[in-house]
Formats: structure tokens, sequence, C-alpha cells
């Protein structure tokens, strides 16, 4: 009987080897849960911001509104922020959309406000007439400062600030989990 030659032993590549283009290794988290929680929560915090407007749009001055303003921004975009980093984790089309929804979010907490304060002033039929003639009534006041006839910059502004928050946040926190 006759010995059988012997294969060398081949051991595993020292390498990992690549993921095919275009997919991540281990990809964690759940990017689209957290686009769409991040949403519902950021329309629950515009909501309330309208709400607080509205209840004392009678007493604010213009520093206190924009000061309210810049403040639901910051507070939009770092809740929207955070809810993108930990449940999104590294993924920076997650990010990208959380400070989309962050800035939308500032938008449209400030532009719901104005029918709401003129159906307080005036009448709820007012809000009927708005929408007929002037839809985009809410976006023209949120960019035109009344006084001046020109561009309010401080509008935009809070878009930035929100925006800016959201990524910062989503981030710092994304980046804080180890890739498993």
């Amino acid at each position: 009987m006759g010995q059988q030659p012997m294969h060398p032993m081949h051991g595993a590549p020292h390498f990992q080897a690549a993921p095919p283009f275009g997919q991540r290794p281990n990809a964690s988290g759940h990017p689209v849960g957290a686009v769409f929680l991040s949403f519902f929560i950021s329309v629950i915090v515009s909501m309330l911001y309208s709400g607080l407007i509205l209840a004392t749009y009678e007493d604010l001055t213009v520093t206190t509104a924009n000061t309210l303003y810049l403040g639901h921004a910051l507070l939009n975009g770092a809740i929207v922020g955070f809810l993108i980093g930990k449940v999104g984790h590294r993924n920076t089309g997650a990010w990208i959309m959380g400070a989309v929804i962050a800035a939308l979010g500032a938008f449209f907490g400030h532009t719901n406000a104005f029918p709401l304060v003129l159906a307080d002033g005036q009448s709820p039929s007012a809000i009927w007439d708005l929408v007929r003639y002037e839809p985009f009534w809410p976006a023209k006041a949120w960019w035109i400062d009344e006084s001046t006839d020109a561009v309010d910059w401080f509008s935009p502004l809070g878009l930035v600030v929100a925006a800016a928050a959201a990524w910062g946040i989503a981030y710092l926190i994304g980046n804080k989990r180890r890739p498993t």
C-alpha cells in the first residue's frame, strides 16, 4: 500500500475579502426606521411649537418670537439628530435625511402657526378664504419681513440651525457606536 502524497495545507487568507462594491460590511442600525421615527417626532415637536405660538402670540415681541423660533429649530434639530444617531447609527443617508427633516420641521412649525393665529384673531372661515386666494401666504409671511417688505434673513437662519443641529448630533451619536 502506497502512501498518498500530502497536499500542502492552506490557511485562511490574512485579509478579509472586501464586500461587493456599494455594500457596507456588517452594516448596523435601521436608517429607514430612524428617518420615519424622526419625521414622526419632528411633526409632534412642530405642532407643539405652533400651539405655543397660538397661545402666546398676543404677548410676543419680535425678539421673543425670534428667540422662540430659533429655540424651536434647535430643539427640533437636536431631537431629530439624537434619534437618527441612535437608530440609524453610521448611515450618512440617514444623517442627511435627518438634517432635511429638522429643517422642514422648523419651517412648518413656524408657518403652520400663521393660519392658527389668523383663525383665532378673525374666524375659522378666514382660513378657507386664505386657502382659496392666497395658499402660500404662510410661506411668504415666513420669508418677508412685514415692516420693511424685504427678505427676513432671520427665517432661513432657523433652517440652518435645525439642519446643523440634526447633522451634528446624529454624527456624534452615530460615530460613538463601534462597527460590529
